[in-house]
């Protein structure tokens, strides 16, 4: 006799089968399926298999919680559940833009917004957050020592520089560059005592731009491409109501994908050598889900040879806005989606070989 439980499954194919009907050229192309050759995961082994090194510190995913915010009326609730999540998944994870620890009448007041290191823990990757703007301004004052003990008191493994120049000068307060960032960060980086990691902000990096960062002795390059959040279509959104500024400004959308911008890392590390100095790598900017992460991040590791991670900062802050349970299901979800993206899928190169 058939269980109460097996008959709802079976009425439930009925009712749901005409609905579930999927056209042909809805297919992933991007991968073959193979069922064949692996087991169903257990949560242990994706803790397990899943885990790499980055930066000396080993990550149970490769997967990294991008710069978001800081010093707002949420953020330190958002924060927190960030940094949570990070230290029971074994993540790494970027604070947002840290500038307000340098303003001394406001540094004390927005403090526990940023100081997370005692709740990710001391074995996990945790970075400052600062605009080029503000090394910028640091160096021609000659106060990078605040820079340094702002990292110091953050307990940080080092700093995000985010790169920025079309936010800036999009933004109703933004802030002038007097130098050309990489400028700027050759300066920085020659005293440095730490690892710097330099991101763009929705626009993604061009060719020569990434060739030019690849060749500095930096910790990391983000991504943060063309098609996630964009800083600079946000700014000008700002200003709607400030004047006739369109709220799409063609700055706002030009750029490189992520899918562009691997394949362009992928030749210069090939290309540059041992002149290439950088060679780790967060994929970010348009990353939905677990498949896309899985998919590029696969096709970099062929080129740098080691492990590459991949970044996600919209999905994430929409979770932990709601709560951390809301949070919390959504990692584990990325997690074991990406373990079972590994165990039955194989990337296809575009002759249709398999990597």
């Amino acid at each position: 006799m058939k269980s109460k439980k097996v008959i709802k499954r079976k009425e439930d194919h009925l009712d749901l089968a005409k609905k579930a009907q999927l056209f042909a050229d809805l297919a992933d192309g991007r991968f073959d399926y193979e069922p064949l050759f692996s087991a169903h995961p257990s949560l242990q082994q994706c803790k397990t298999d899943l885990s790499v090194n980055f930066l000396g510190k080993q990550l149970m995913a490769p997967l990294w919680i991008s710069s978001m915010t800081g010093g707002g009326k949420k953020s330190g609730q958002i924060n927190g559940r960030l940094a949570e999540v990070a230290s029971e998944f074994g993540l790494g994870m970027g604070l947002g833009s840290c500038r307000q620890l340098l303003e001394k009448n406001c540094a004390k007041k927005v403090w526990n917004d940023f100081d997370f290191r005692p709740i990710i823990g001391a074995k996990l990757p945790f970075f400052a957050n600062l605009g080029i703007a503000q090394i910028e301004k640091m160096l021609k004052e000659g106060q990078t020592e605040r820079i340094y003990e702002l990292i110091d008191k953050l307990s940080a493994d080092g700093l995000i520089i985010h790169i920025n120049p079309l936010q800036e000068w999009l933004q109703p307060e933004g802030d002038r560059l007097e130098k050309s960032p990489l400028e700027t960060l050759q300066i920085f980086l020659k005293g440095a005592p730490f690892p710097v990691i330099v991101k763009e902000v929705g626009q993604g990096f061009g060719p020569a731009s990434l060739q030019a960062l690849i060749q500095l002795p930096l910790a990391a390059i983000e991504f943060a491409a063309f098609g996630g959040t964009n800083f600079s279509l946000l700014e000008s959104l700002r200003r709607r109501h400030q004047g006739p500024i369109s709220t799409l400004n063609p700055l706002c959308l030009v750029g490189h994908s992520a899918s562009e911008m691997v394949e362009n890392t992928g030749k210069l590390v090939v290309k540059l050598k041992e002149l290439a100095l950088c060679r780790n790598f967060i994929v970010s900017g348009g990353i939905s889900n677990y498949l896309d992460g899985y998919f590029f991040t696969s096709k970099l590791e062929q080129a740098v040879g080691h492990p590459v991670l991949y970044g996600q900062a919209a999905a994430f802050l929409e979770m932990a806005t709601v709560s951390y349970k809301q949070l919390k299901v959504y990692v584990a979800k990325q997690v074991q989606g990406l373990m079972m993206a590994r165990n039955f899928l194989k990337i296809k190169s575009s002759a249709g070989e398999v990597l």
